[in-house]
């Protein structure tokens, strides 16, 4: 009787825990509308020009009589290649406090230069130069949120990489950069993040900054957005879709290769198949043969890289190398992760693989593919002959480096 008890109980607290989230919920969703005059449908709001906001509730807890909630907004646009997913911890005397200063850091931090995007307002030129390719965007980029810090002016975090930015944007029509720096005593964070991925070389220009806050006492945050709008509409002629289902079929494959003879086989049927889904929407027939080898060679290169480095846990810097061109001639030319769209197509199905918890032996057949694999078990492989400690230096890579053998090969 006591088992069937606790089992009640447990249940009974899940049930109140799921009631009390969606209270959370729904005060969050309505001050953010007081502010956003949107309408709140099926538990998010809609705005016009086809944005939506969900939220949802993260971790909960309460210190000391304050209540602490991690509120995690939601913004999607058919003109988004990937929500925009803004995380906000939050707190107050009582929740409907804390949902208060969620929503009103939201509408600070985001919402204020989405807007600004939205009506054209005192856009920023930004002009982009990469692998003979041209864009056109304009930044718009509102007041650092701050937390704790009173005694000094703030400062446009978005000036520190301001040099940066245009290395960091490709072919998308929408980009944006997230800096969030958070320190106490001798905790810190310094990231920022580009459509959600973090960039470990822009995070690393304001290691400086932080590194003169005295946190010592107390808890000391700084957060900028910064929107970036093409001003041509999106000319990529292949959908998401086309990458994450190709991925999808490349790792089922991957797991039951055992010889070259069958990666050959497995890369000519990844080929076949999404030239034929191409062909659906290109009817230039070499065109689509040429995206459809190109678009194959992608996914089978990077996804063994990607899930090298997730589940291997070195350190990759932000930078793709293409190398064209043959013997003597090759060259390699350098450009950045976010700016290939495929790139994060690729990561986003291999994280929904990993949480399949696959088999160790696949996983392995998959990351035997990675050039940076083999390189790190040269490292150990070295370290352990030499009888001594791995130097956190040697886990380092600075990026992929990766060929396509088609003419006029465009990275999109």
């Amino acid at each position: 009787m006591a088992f069937f008890k606790k089992n009640k109980n447990q249940q009974e607290e899940i049930e109140e825990k799921k009631d009390n989230n969606a209270a959370v919920k729904q005060a969050v969703l309505e001050k953010l509308n007081e502010k956003l005059k949107g309408t709140i449908y099926d538990d998010c709001i809609i705005l016009p020009k086809g944005y939506t906001i969900d939220v949802q509730i993260g971790r909960t807890q309460e210190a000391e009589g304050v209540k602490m909630i991690q509120i995690v907004f939601i913004v999607k646009n058919d003109d988004f290649d990937e929500p925009l997913i803004e995380p906000v911890d939050a707190q107050g005397n009582s929740e409907d406090e804390a949902a208060q200063m969620a929503a009103d850091m939201f509408f600070g931090a985001v919402w204020h230069p989405l807007d600004q995007a939205m009506s054209k307002k005192n856009p920023v030129h930004i002009s982009v130069d990469y692998l003979r390719q041209h864009y056109d965007f304009d930044m718009y980029c509102q007041s650092v949120i701050r937390i704790g810090i009173k005694e000094k002016q703030p400062v446009m975090l978005m000036n520190y990489i301001k040099t940066d930015l245009p290395k960091y944007l490709g072919s998308k029509k929408y980009y944006w950069i997230r800096v969030y720096l958070a320190k106490y005593q001798d905790k810190q964070v310094c990231e920022v993040r580009v459509n959600g991925s973090v960039c470990t070389e822009l995070s690393k220009r304001f290691q400086p900054y932080i590194d003169g806050w005295d946190a010592e006492e107390n808890f000391l945050a700084e957060k900028q957005y910064a929107i970036f709008v093409q001003r041509e509409d999106d000319q990529c002629p292949y959908k998401k879709e086309i990458v994450i289902d190709g991925a999808k079929e490349c790792i089922e494959k991957m797991v039951k290769i055992t010889n070259r003879d069958e990666y050959i086989a497995m890369s000519k049927e990844l080929e076949e198949s999404i030239t034929a889904k191409l062909s659906e929407d290109i009817t230039d027939k070499a065109q689509a043969d040429a995206l459809g080898r190109s678009i194959a060679a992608e996914i089978r290169i990077f996804i063994p890289e990607i899930l090298a480095k997730l589940t291997l846990g070195y350190t990759e810097g932000d930078s793709l190398f293409l190398l064209e061109g043959e013997g003597d001639e090759q060259q390699s030319i350098e450009f950045k992760k976010t700016q290939l769209r495929s790139y994060f197509y690729l990561q986003q199905a291999v994280l929904e693989y990993i949480s399949t918890r696959p088999e160790q032996q696949d996983v392995t057949r998959i990351v035997t593919n990675s050039v940076a694999f083999r390189e790190m078990r040269k490292v150990m492989d070295q370290a352990k002959e030499q009888n001594r400690e791995i130097n956190p230096a040697d886990l380092f890579v600075p990026g992929t480096s990766y060929k396509i053998g088609v003419d006029g090969y465009k990275v999109w």
